[in-house]
């Protein structure tokens, strides 16, 4: 889908109760009144004046009266016309004043005895009741189309496309939410979001977006350059944590990190009538005669996409294909499931009895631990390590080198091995993998995948300094594409200096935030062993990660 393609915005209704749009509008004319066809504010003032003018009028007249002891019946052809016109006026100030301030009060009363009735009827006492914005206060247009949405007449989906803006199809259908369901989203931000550049690309339906704040650790020295690290999170203590473990690798002379290869997956699953049938499919992708020509087929789906290797797994007359292949820049999923629906097509010349059942088949493996995302790899594979001196053990992480030691090897490695742990003999790499990942605009789900890691340290140099280090064979990153290109996420990306894609050198943005994630995890492991070692964890979090405001305070 072309995303810079907006549908023409429709022309605006002109109707007496329309207000200014969002944008710079011009100012609505004045109303004419229904009683005389003048702008409202001057029939006003014509009553106003002529109610006051006519009663000084009449009580002149009226004590004029009673000094020359007329009777006060006795009236003029003047004094009656006062009459009629005080009469006159004061229908009209009580009609506009009086009768609308009253109606106002029995509405709201009436509407908040059916609110409560609604309430008790049909919602728990535990919820949270609807404050949805009152309409009188939304444009005319914007109230049809509200109701319209309620009613069904009008799919939510469709407002973008329907109104041409996505800013006011994003407020008509959060206000429609909050009638649907009777709750409220206030707090839930709405202004101040691009809502054009997530159409059709991050997110549909929006009714607003979530505030995660950003904290940067660092600098992180890595292979000789300085990094600070953005990280969004809600836990307290991460970033303070992260950062404490990139001040010791720093005063250690910084950490070194290694690519070990990088190549995206995807494997779709076919059927054939036989196991038989299946092998023959399997052992001609094997093949390394037919390789070329599969890389050809393969690789005209993108500029950036190459075929690396296929490996094939046998289920009775399933056969499950994993392709492998380099994307750039970006994180390549849809490139890699291109390039192979290119191959299944040219398959099923060659196999007319191939039956393709799914373009995945979970061999890949996307999103889920896997064990052939551990033991082959998938994305990027990385490996990244730094000695870090008696000293800085000593005086920056609060313990000592034989205490780190002792504790990775019973909590990283035996305790993970206990626990029957997949990927997961380390301390904490999907928080620092998270965050990153929320900062920078990444898939948040495959941190799944990308938080597998096994962290190893070892006494070196007679038992004096730490030798540390972080394997992590399945870190899936991007530096273009899916969110990436939103402007904050783009604006940590920027911080790294890995923005976009690197024209001279395709991949190599995607594979030093890699690193960085890599380096960043290797920091945060350090400090968390470092804080339980030396008993200082449960104080840390207590420090950081508890408000010290008085809650009851707020509550109340």
């Amino acid at each position: 889908m072309d995303t810079r393609r907006r549908p023409p915005k429709p022309p605006l209704r002109t109707t007496p109760h329309s207000t200014a749009s969002r944008s710079s509008a011009a100012p609505a004319s004045p109303r004419a009144s229904d009683a005389l066809p003048l702008p409202l504010f001057l029939t006003n003032g014509i009553f106003f004046t002529l109610f006051f003018s006519v009663a000084y009028f009449l009580l002149n007249r009226w004590r004029e009266k009673i000094r020359s002891s007329i009777p006060l019946h006795v009236l003029t052809l003047s004094e009656l016309a006062a009459v009629l016109c005080l009469i006159a006026s004061f229908i009209y100030l009580v009609g506009f004043f009086g009768i609308d301030f009253v109606q106002s009060f029995i509405s709201k009363s009436d509407g908040d005895i059916d609110e409560d009735r609604s309430i008790l009827c049909s919602i728990p006492a535990t919820s949270t009741v609807s404050k949805p914005e009152n309409p009188s206060d939304l444009p005319e247009d914007e109230e049809d189309i509200i109701n319209s949405v309620v009613s069904g007449e009008i799919m939510s989906y469709a407002l973008e496309s329907k109104l041409g803006d996505c800013f006011k199809a994003a407020k008509i259908r959060r206000e429609a939410l909050q009638r649907q369901t009777g709750r409220s989203v206030e707090g839930l931000p709405l202004e101040g979001f691009d809502y054009d550049s997530i159409l059709g690309q991050c997110c549909e339906m929006p009714v607003g977006y979530v505030q995660i704040p950003v904290g940067i650790a660092g600098p992180l020295l890595l292979n000789g350059r300085e990094y600070s690290v953005p990280m969004g999170t809600t836990e307290g203590c991460l970033v303070a944590s992260t950062n404490r473990g990139c001040k010791a690798i720093y005063a250690s002379g910084g950490a070194a990190c290694v690519l070990l290869h990088d190549g995206m997956t995807r494997a779709p699953v076919v059927r054939f009538s036989s196991a038989k049938r299946a092998t023959e499919l399997k052992f001609f992708l094997e093949d390394p005669l037919n390789f070329d020509t599969l890389s050809v087929v393969f690789n005209k789906s993108s500029r950036f996409a190459r075929l690396q290797d296929i490996k094939c797994a046998i289920a009775g007359k399933n056969l499950y294909i994993r392709f492998r292949c380099s994307t750039g820049d970006a994180m390549g999923m849809n490139m890699v499931s291109k390039g192979v629906q290119n191959v299944l097509d040219y398959l099923q010349n060659e196999f007319p009895d191939m039956d393709v059942i799914g373009i995945s088949g979970n061999f890949c493996s996307d999103k889920k631990p896997a064990a052939v995302n551990w033991v082959e790899g998938r994305g990027k594979s990385v490996v990244c390590e730094a000695v870090i001196s008696k000293d800085v053990v000593t005086k920056v992480l609060k313990t000592t080198v034989s205490a780190l030691v002792e504790l990775n090897m019973l909590k990283n490695l035996t305790g993970s091995a206990i626990a029957g742990a997949l990927g997961g003999f380390n301390a904490h790499a999907a928080n620092i993998v998270s965050a990153i990942f929320l900062a920078t605009g990444q898939d948040p789900a495959q941190n799944v995948e990308s938080s597998h890691c096994i962290t190893m340290m070892e006494a070196v140099n007679d038992g004096n300094d730490l030798h540390v280090s972080v394997t992590m064979p399945s870190i899936e990153v991007g530096t273009v594409g899916g969110g990436t290109q939103l402007a904050s996420q783009s604006a940590c990306l920027n911080l790294l200096g890995v923005k976009g894609a690197n024209k001279e050198s395709p991949g190599s943005n995607s594979q030093l935030l890699a690193a960085i994630v890599a380096g960043s995890v290797l920091a945060g492991e350090l400090s968390l062993m470092s804080a339980i070692a030396a008993g200082q964890l449960v104080k840390s979090h207590m420090k950081y990660n508890r408000s010290s405001r008085d809650i009851t305070k707020l509550a109340s």
